[in-house]
């Protein structure tokens, strides 16, 4: 033995030599050995990416996860129930002469007299269906706002005079005064809106739906 084949680590090798164990470590890997190696790792490395998803779907309610999502509602979705004022409370609230937040039936009276008066009519005594609308307008904001001219018109005239007006009003303030005293206190002008959405109007009522 040769001291370079003692060096390389031959054993009994011959002129020709034998392959030596170091330089069989550093020689390349088969073709196919290096093929199955990829292969194996392509595998677990997909098995470890299926495993991360559904933590990272856990850690981010709302991405593809329905139950996160319903957790965090629209922000263009209105709440299901909410604190309103009917436009005849608002008017019924401004004639609070007194400035003490209590509204008197005679308080509201008065004020009845006061918006009748400033409404300009064809006839001083009463008020035909369209200047009601024009009163309505201006004291309950929108022409269209209860109480109509149907229901406050009890004789069926085609006209409204202030006895029909105020007799409509003192019987939305019945309606509005909760604990019967006579005042009506801005907590009873609020209602609760729960019907929106029910097919409910303002009044509680069933709206008719179109044809």
């Amino acid at each position: 033995m040769t001291a370079e084949a003692a060096q390389l680590g031959y054993a009994n090798a011959p002129k020709g030599g034998y392959r030596s164990r170091a330089m069989a470590i550093v020689s390349p890997p088969p073709k196919r050995l290096v093929m199955t190696l990829l292969l194996a790792g392509s595998a677990v490395a997909g098995l470890t990416g299926l495993a991360v998803l559904p933590a990272m779907a856990q850690r981010a309610p709302g991405a593809g996860d329905p139950a996160g999502a319903a957790r965090i509602p629209p922000i263009t979705q209105p709440p299901s129930a909410t604190i309103m004022a009917e436009p005849v409370a608002l008017f019924i609230g401004a004639t609070d002469a007194d400035d003490d937040a209590r509204v008197t039936r005679a308080e509201m009276r008065a004020g009845v007299t006061r918006s009748f008066a400033s409404i300009e009519k064809a006839r001083p005594e009463s008020l035909g269906y369209i200047e009601l609308a024009d009163w309505a307008e201006r004291w309950l904001g929108d022409r269209n706002a209860l109480p109509s001219a149907y229901e406050t018109d009890s004789d069926g005239d085609n006209r409204i005079t202030l006895t029909e007006l105020t007799a409509q009003i003192d019987k939305t303030f019945t309606r509005f005064d909760r604990n019967k005293d006579d005042v009506l206190v801005r907590s009873e002008l609020l209602t609760l809106d729960s019907a929106r959405g029910n097919g409910l109007d303002q009044r509680g009522q069933r709206r008719r739906q179109p044809q």
